[in-house]
């Protein structure tokens, strides 16, 4: 009897404990965004990981709504067709170098092919930002819609300290700027400064009338060599005819005699 009782208190514990651990995991799934912090000042690419909550339904539609930022660009997922929404902001918004009249606001994701985000899967979505801004923290807001006309907001905005918020937005850290960031510079799309050709350089020149000519260290250099050279030959040319010269008065001096 003794060991009955002990192996009914065992299933009851284990069962309670794997609904606790089943009810954790159902609370804590929800729409986040990674990398969780990035550097002021920089681009970075986010992923969106949307997980489906639902026993029956499936995520046919994602919606991201985001703060002024000078550059936002989505990668293409298949499967799914994307929108993105650019607005006039209310008032010029200064993000480092930039000056912000109208920015993207929000992008959706709504399914194209097949069922969605079926239950019990997740899927990603990437974006690429920046130059990040000068605060502490970005928020994405956002509506996740399932094919029973059912949309769960992730709006409520996590504060340092307190408990997470029932429905957290996708929240991006931000630490100050690394040494040597970007600052500005999209590398997508940034390249190496090509070097000016002296040809170039010369036909800008004689278009603008001959003034503000460059020259480069190379093609001075290239100049007073080809100088040098020149007075080098003149100099053994000048020395030729002179020692001609000589030879042929000498010659007719033994003659003459």
């Amino acid at each position: 009897m003794l060991r009955r009782s002990l192996r009914r208190s065992t299933l009851v514990v284990g069962a309670t404990a794997g609904a606790l651990v089943l009810f954790a995991g159902a609370a804590s799934a929800h729409v986040t965004v990674d990398p969780s912090q990035a550097n002021r000042g920089d681009y970075a690419k986010l992923t969106f990981r949307v997980p489906d909550e639902s026993d029956t339904a499936s995520t046919i539609r994602v919606r991201v709504m985001f703060p002024p930022i000078p550059s936002v660009r989505v990668k293409p997922h298949p499967g799914w067709t994307v929108s993105v929404q650019k607005s006039k902001l209310p008032k010029p918004v200064d993000v480092g170098d930039f000056t912000l009249e109208e920015a993207v606001t929000s992008i959706t994701w709504t399914v194209a092919e097949g069922g969605g985000i079926a239950p019990g899967e997740f899927d990603e979505f990437d974006v690429s930002v920046g130059p990040l801004p000068d605060k502490p923290s970005l928020s994405f807001p956002t509506d996740q819609t399932y094919d029973d006309n059912k949309v769960v907001r992730w709006n409520q905005i996590p504060t340092a300290g307190a408990a997470e918020p029932e429905s957290p937005a996708p929240t991006l850290t931000l630490a100050a700027a690394a040494a040597g960031g970007h600052h500005g510079t999209d590398p997508a799309t940034s390249a190496a400064p090509t070097p000016t050709s002296p040809s170039v350089g010369a036909e800008q020149a004689s278009a603008e009338g001959g003034s503000g000519a460059r020259v480069t260290p190379a093609a001075s250099a290239s100049d007073s060599t080809a100088r040098a050279l020149g007075a080098a030959g003149l100099a053994v040319g000048v020395l030729g005819l002179a020692s001609a010269g000589y030879a042929a008065l000498v010659l007719r001096r033994r003659e003459s005699r």
